[in-house]
Order: structure tokens, then C-alpha cells, then sequence
């Protein structure tokens, strides 16, 4: 902004905080703020009409829909449902969690955790595909050992992202590659990159919290209250009794194979090239056709039957589309405003020394959280994290792993994230119970990583 005060630019993030915090109603608390920020806008142009801001807000959602990246992932997150949806009615889930139970790989609670947390582990070629294949293979087993879904989401959530940023052979790899070559070299990219891995403080811890929190069976704070008054959801009922395991898993292997195959179709050849946002798209298409076909081949049901449960399962899912959008539209909103280049501003003005890792790090949270996008983070900051630490001599892997653990930590913590939506879509609970219930242990991870950056700051300054 250049009329106004650049901290007004942090007003829309606390509308939307304060409203959620007040009225617990996401949808409303982001259409305000992407009004607040729209309005914002108007008024630095030199307009101070309202009316223009609601405007604006309007045309603001629509763009979203401009940028093919956005309009897949929104189809996506609707197919999901009609995916999600066809798995149930058929039975595959009731009949998916009675083959792992007599398998022995998931005979009690902390088997079931085990399964769920190695899923994500494996499958880090995409945090989405990471989230949504742990989800929908283990709500039935969360169903079964009265674990509730708001556990569940905080192990796909905690899991997905935090191993994508660890083992970067995936698009956010060949996303950070590009964002640090012009600092580093081409040659030495990689290598600062690789460096990352046991810097990355946040990363680690909260995977290392995840584990604990599987392996124990212990849950604190929110989290345990959800699971004290844990009920099984609606969609846990399952409408064939004659259900084949095939119907689940044949569709799930589909998904995850198809992505990689996609990763490497659209990558030229090359996984890390590939688009993330087409082939997670393109998969969930052929798991769900496939999913259908499954269906429909069967004496049991007609094909009128198959498409009405498509439709109804993508229309359960159409609240947190709805949020979804929403907070892409306002992660653009506040982009133009200015708020992270605020953010990254104070960071950069006011810096000892041996605090500028932790500094950082606490700032890409904050952008994070407040835009609702790592990647947009990573974006932002890395072009300011680089150059401080090539011109104060501090390692640029530090500083790098600082940004990278930021922007997940602000994600975890954020009710406007696009990768909160989609992990509470797959775990099948409330958005705003899952962001309550996933705060606390986010917050202890982040607060550990704070202080080993000032530790390692004193040490390496």
C-alpha cells in the first residue's frame, strides 16, 4: 500500500481470527476479510466507497476460478467427495478394515495409528496424495477403535506436509530449487537444499510428535476432549453389507499410481518438473471412474443408484470447497495488499545477529498463517532469507530450513489453509475443530524450534 499505513494491511487476517474466535463460522470470517482486504484496496486507490469493495470481493472470488491450478484443485476437492462417496456405499471401507484387522496389520489403536502415519510417510510425492490416502484408508479403522476423526486429521496433517518438506523429490523440491539457484548456483542448489534436512527443526519435531502421539496413544488439551466425546460420524455407516475390500483398495491404488505416472507424464519425463495441481486432478478422475465402473458392473446396484451417490458424496464436501476457495481468494487478496512484504519487512529492519534464524522462521509462520499458503511463503520469503544470510555469512541452509519450517508451521496453525481444508475433508471432520485440536501440539513444535534457532544462531554467529 502506498496511501495508507502498511500495518493496516494486517487487518484482514484479524478480522477473519477474530470472528472465527467469536462466532466459529469460517466462511462468514473469510468473506469478511476478503471484503476487509478488497476495501483496503479501494481506499489506497483513492475510493473510499464500500460498495466498490464488495465488488471488488465478488470479482476477487471469481479470479480464483481464472488460474487453472485453483479450478483444479476446487474440482478436485469436489471428485474427492463422489471418490469418497463410491468407497463407502460399496462396502470397500467396512470390508477394507475387516481384511487389516485379520491381516494383524491393524488389530487395536496403535497399529491403526502406525498404518496411518507410514502411509503419509511413503507417499511424499505430494502432500494432498499424502493426506487423502491416509484418510480414506484409515477412517473405517478410527471408526472401529473409537479414535476420533479430529486424531485422525492431525496425524495426516502433521504427517503430509512436514515428510514433503524433509524428502523433497516432489514439485515443492523443484519449486525451491528454482526460487534459491539465482543466490546459490545451479550446482550448489541441491546441495543447500540436501543441507535443509537436518536443519529443518519443525519439520522434524512435529513428525517426531506425530510418532509419539501414535505409539503412546496419549492425546492432550483439545484433542483429548474431542476424544473423550468421540461418537462415529454419519459416514461411517455403510450402505452395502456385501462389501468387497477390492472396491476400496483397487480405486486407492489407482490414486497413488496414477499421480506418480501423472507426475512423470507431465514432468517430461521428470517427477520433480511434473505438475502437482494436474496430476492429483487427473488421478482422482481415473480412481473415481474407476471407482464408478467398479460399481456399476455389479448386479447390485444401477447405474441411477451409482451417479445419486456420486452427487450426494460431492455435495457433503461442497462447505469446505466453499472454504477452500475462499481462502485462495483471500491469500490473492492480501498478496496485492502487501501483507507479507510487510511482514518480511520488520524481519528484515529489526535483526541481531544471532536471533535472524529464529526472526525468520517466526516471520514465515506469520505469513503463513496469515495468508493461508507455504507456498506463497516460500515464495516471499526466500528471496529475502537468501540475500541476509549471503551478507551477514550465515549458512543459507539455516536460513532456508528456517523459511521452509515457517511457512509449515503457519499453515498447521491457520484456519484459512488451503492444506487444513483438504486434510479435514479427508479425515471427515470439522474445520475448525481440527485447527483447535492440532493448535497445541503445532504451537509446542514451533516453540521448540524457536529455541533451537537461537541456539544454533549463538553458535553459529
Amino acid at each position: 500500500m502506498t496511501n495508507l499505513p502498511n500495518w493496516l494491511s494486517l487487518l484482514p487476517a484479524t478480522v477473519a481470527i477474530v470472528y472465527v474466535l467469536w462466532r466459529r463460522e469460517v466462511v462468514i470470517a473469510l468473506a469478511l476479510a476478503i471484503f476487509t482486504s478488497e476495501w483496503l484496496l479501494v481506499l489506497d486507490a483513492g475510493s473510499g466507497s464500500p460498495v466498490n469493495g464488495l465488488l471488488n470481493t465478488i470479482e476477487r472470488v471469481v479470479s480464483v476460478f481464472s488460474d487453472a491450478g485453483n479450478a483444479r484443485l476446487l474440482l478436485f476437492s469436489v471428485l474427492v467427495g463422489a471418490l469418497l462417496a463410491y468407497m463407502r456405499f460399496s462396502g470397500g471401507v467396512q470390508a477394507t478394515v475387516r481384511k487389516l484387522v485379520n491381516s494383524g496389520l491393524a488389530t487395536n489403536a496403535r497399529r491403526t495409528g502406525l498404518v496411518t502415519y507410514f502411509t503419509g510417510v511413503v507417499i511424499f510425492i505430494e502432500s494432498n496424495l499424502s493426506v487423502l490416502t491416509a484418510g480414506i484408508l484409515s477412517r473405517g479403522l478410527f471408526d472401529k477403535f473409537a479414535m476420533s476423526r479430529e486424531r485422525l486429521a492431525y496425524i495426516i496433517d502433521s504427517t503430509s506436509a512436514p515428510i514433503c518438506i524433509l524428502i523433497l523429490l516432489n514439485a515443492w523440491g523443484a519449486f525451491i530449487l528454482g526460487l534459491i539457484a539465482p543466490y546459490v548456483g545451479e550446482q550448489s542448489a541441491v546441495s543447500v537444499l540436501v543441507a535443509t534436512i537436518p536443519l529443518n527443526i519443525y519439520a522434524i519435531t512435529t513428525l517426531l510428535l506425530v510418532f509419539y502421539t501414535v505409539w503412546t496413544g496419549k492425546v492432550y488439551g483439545p484433542l483429548a476432549r474431542a476424544e473423550s466425546s468421540s461418537v462415529a460420524p454419519a459416514d461411517a455407516d455403510v450402505t452395502s453389507a456385501n462389501g468387497r475390500a477390492r472396491d476400496m483398495l483397487i480405486p486407492l491404488v489407482v490414486l497413488v499410481f496414477s499421480m506418480l505416472g501423472f507426475m512423470f507424464w507431465t514432468g517430461d519425463g521428470n517427477v520433480l518438473a511434473g505438475s502437482g495441481s494436474k496430476s492429483v486432478l487427473y488421478a482422482t478422475v481415473l480412481a473415481t471412474t474407476v471407482a464408478f465402473l467398479m460399481l456399476v458392473t455389479q448386479a447390485r446396484f444401477t447405474h441411477k443408484q451409482v451417479l445419486d451417490e456420486g452427487f450426494k458424496g460431492m455435495g457433503e464436501l461442497l462447505p469446505l470447497v466453499t472454504i477452500l476457495l475462499l481462502s485462495i481468494a483471500l491469500g490473492a487478496s492480501v498478496k496485492q495488499l502487501g501483507t507479507g512484504v510487510f511482514i518480511s519487512g520488520l524481519v528484515a529492519d529489526y535483526l541481531p545477529l544471532f536471533m535472524v534464524p529464529a526472526i525468520v522462521f517466526i516471520a514465515g509462520a506469520f505469513a503463513s498463517f496469515t495468508t493461508g499458503t507455504s507456498w506463497g511463503t516460500f515464495a516471499l520469503l526466500v528471496p529475502i532469507a537468501m540475500p541476509i544470510a549471503l551478507n551477514l555469512g550465515l549458512p543459507p541452509s539455516l536460513m532456508l530450513a528456517a523459511v521452509l519450517g515457517g511457512g509449515i508451521f503457519g499453515d498447521h496453525c491457520s484456519p484459512v489453509s488451503d492444506t487444513t481444508a483438504v486434510s479435514s475433508l479427508a479425515a471427515g471432520c470439522d474445520i475448525l475443530e481440527h485447527v483447535k485440536t492440532q493448535l497445541p501440539y503445532a504451537l509446542v513444535a514451533g516453540a521448540i524450534t524457536v529455541a533451537a534457532y537461537l541456539i544454533i544462531g549463538l553458535l553459529v554467529v
